[in-house]
C-alpha cells in the first residue's frame, strides 16, 4: 500500500469514529427542557511508507506505518425549553483561577527581576 492510500485509509478511519454523535450528544429531555452536549473535537495521523535495501547489498524491501488519534474535549450543553434556547458554557474554576494566580505571579516575579 503506498503512503497516500496509507493517509487516505488512516483518515477515513479517523472521521468515521468523529461523527456528530460525538460532537453533540444524545439529546436528554426532563422536565419542559432539552439538554443537548456538546463537545470539542479534535483529531491528527500521519503515515509513511518506503522502499530500499540497506547498505551495497542487493536486499530490497518495503514498509510503512501509521497512525492517529481523536480527542473529545466538553464544552457545554444547549439548553432548550420554553425560554429561549442558549448555550450554557462547561468551565473548570479551579483551572481558571490558577492560570490567573499564576499570570499575577509572574508579573510580579517580572516587576522584581526589573528593579534589581
Amino acid at each position: 500500500m503506498g503512503s497516500l492510500a496509507l493517509l487516505h485509509s488512516l483518515k477515513e478511519s479517523i472521521l468515521g469514529q468523529a461523527s456528530v454523535k460525538t460532537i453533540y450528544g444524545e439529546p436528554i429531555s426532563s422536565q419542559g427542557k432539552t439538554i443537548i452536549p456538546v463537545a470539542k473535537i479534535m483529531y491528527g495521523y500521519g503515515a509513511g511508507a518506503g522502499t530500499g535495501g540497506v547498505g551495497d547489498t542487493s536486499a530490497r524491501g518495503e514498509g510503512g506505518g501509521g497512525g492517529g488519534g481523536v480527542r473529545v474535549v466538553p464544552v457545554g450543553v444547549i439548553e432548550v425549553s420554553n425560554q429561549p434556547t442558549r448555550f450554557v458554557p462547561i468551565t473548570d474554576r479551579r483551572k481558571l483561577t490558577g492560570a490567573l494566580l499564576a499570570g499575577i505571579g509572574f508579573g510580579m516575579w517580572l516587576g522584581w527581576r526589573r528593579r534589581r
